[in-house]
């Protein structure tokens, strides 16, 4: 399981991004799609339109840092039903899933309490 600060939201940009990006082209598409700054110190996760390539841009304490993974067989899933969202915010068990490759669709999220808001 990912540890992650309660601070540190995490973004998924739903629009296929070329992996040729790097620091300045991921960080100008942070701003344009989640019009966000890049330096607040969320994470930001980009896939490739075949969703077998996956990009994480965070801030960390001095600067940018930039993880990739390539998948050599099957692919990254989306979450359901995005209709017209260029974006949406994930939760870091979500993030897990995603990346451990689990079914989002398959597993059931057992009833726990949250704030309203």
């Amino acid at each position: 399981m990912l540890s992650l600060p309660a601070s540190v939201r995490i973004y998924l940009c739903t629009v296929p991004a070329d992996m040729r990006k790097s620091f300045d082209g991921l960080y100008t598409l942070v701003q344009q799609v989640f019009e966000r700054d890049p330096l607040d110190g969320h994470m930001f996760l980009f896939l490739n339109r075949r969703r077998d390539r996956l990009k994480i841009l965070y801030w960390d304490r001095d600067g940018l840092a930039l993880w990739y993974k390539r998948l050599e067989a099957g692919t990254f899933q989306w979450p359901a039903d995005l209709g017209e969202a260029r974006g949406l915010e994930l939760d870091a068990t979500q993030l897990a899933l995603l990346l451990g490759g689990i079914d989002v669709h398959s597993a059931q999220r057992r009833k726990r309490y949250a704030r309203a808001g």
